[in-house]
């Protein structure tokens, strides 16, 4: 890793824009960098994470089945939730 400025993990635009590839290298292998402009942090690079897939609603239809009865609430569910 390069020598960095504080915090530990930072480093300024001028020395980012020279060591730029190294730096990649580095957030490659799984470290975070900040770069700072006059010592205040502007950008924080990290490793790239694919985005989820799109959910497909209604995949699972007609595939999964409840029973007729699975929304009832009963005297033996009253007893469980409230003890009578």
């Amino acid at each position: 890793m390069l020598p960095l400025q504080t915090p530990a993990n930072s480093v300024n635009i001028y020395d980012a824009k020279t060591h730029f590839s190294r730096l990649i290298a580095d957030v490659e292998s799984g470290h975070e960098v900040i770069i700072n402009r006059n010592g205040r942090p502007v950008v924080r690079l990290v490793p790239y994470r694919a985005a989820l897939p799109a959910r497909a609603p209604g995949v699972w239809k007609g595939q999964v089945t409840m029973s007729p009865g699975f929304d009832d609430f009963t005297a033996e569910d009253a007893r469980d939730w409230y003890g009578e």
